[in-house]
């Protein structure tokens, strides 16, 4: 059921409308001054592009997006949600471990990838690894802050009926820290296709988004350059979509979900 603004027109037309606009005065700015294909392709060209490639971009879709960026994420986020109850049941990890995350997640990507393709080879085994990396920090931080999201007061309650950590855990702090956590995670899925696009420029197997993109820089293919981008943000708003429904789904209590 598409969801209506306070008005008749749906919620999703305006941005639509915004953004065919944007095509079209692209479009008319490439024709009307003959831009150089070079430089600026039509989103004609573009569109033709995508038409006339689309199994070489789905192999590339499918190597980069989904076995290098959904499964570091996976992998990550399922990493750093562990790595938040340890951190929240033993106070000395968490004057160590998130230091030492911090200077983790502050470090370049450019010097964290050739790093990983040495560790695990040029597939997409280091593709996901430089996601684990990059997802693992941000996803960390909010579920430490979801899990003290509950006040005293409701803590209390639960030692009066005699809770264990794991029941006051499962019931009543992680329920509660949910909100923080798929902020998390929304955070990670534009992370995670950005950091696995990245890492395949510093090597690759003849396929792959960031292996096309830069086969394609030599080449001055910026048609398929542009095609691959479009993808990719095709691919990263649908996974960011997906997972803010599931969140709407799961934390429909949270007065952020309420209308």
């Amino acid at each position: 059921m598409i969801a209506q603004g306070r008005g008749s027109l749906p919620r999703w037309l305006v941005p639509a409308l915004f953004g065919v606009t944007l095509l079209v005065l692209w479009e008319l700015v490439v024709r009307l001054f003959a831009v150089s294909p070079v430089i600026l392709p039509a989103p004609s060209a573009i569109a033709a592009r995508i038409a006339g490639s689309g199994p070489t971009l789905w192999a590339d879709f499918v190597q980069t997006g989904l076995k290098g960026a959904l499964t570091g994420w996976l992998i990550g986020c399922a990493a750093a949600v562990a790595a938040a109850i340890a951190v929240d049941r033993n106070p000395f990890l968490q004057r160590g471990l998130l230091p030492v995350g911090n200077f983790v997640a502050a470090l370049p990507i450019v010097g964290i990838a050739p790093i990983m393709v040495m560790w695990f080879g040029f597939d997409w085994q280091s593709k996901a690894a430089v996601v684990v990396v990059m997802v693992f920090f941000p996803v960390l931080v909010n579920m430490v802050a979801g899990l003290k999201a509950t006040d005293a007061m409701q803590r209390d309650q639960m030692a009066t009926w005699h809770a264990s950590y794991w029941q006051t855990l499962w019931k009543l702090r992680f329920p509660a820290a949910l909100p923080f956590l798929f902020n998390g995670l929304k955070i990670a899925t534009t992370l995670a296709l950005i950091g696995a696009i990245v890492a395949e420029f510093f090597g690759s197997p003849i396929v792959g988004m960031g292996f096309r993109i830069n086969a394609s820089i030599g080449q001055l293919a910026l048609d398929m350059i542009w095609a691959e981008i479009a993808v990719a943000a095709v691919a990263g708003s649908a996974f960011y979509g997906l997972v803010a429904q599931i969140e709407k789904r799961v934390t429909f209590w949270h007065p952020s979900q309420r209308r």
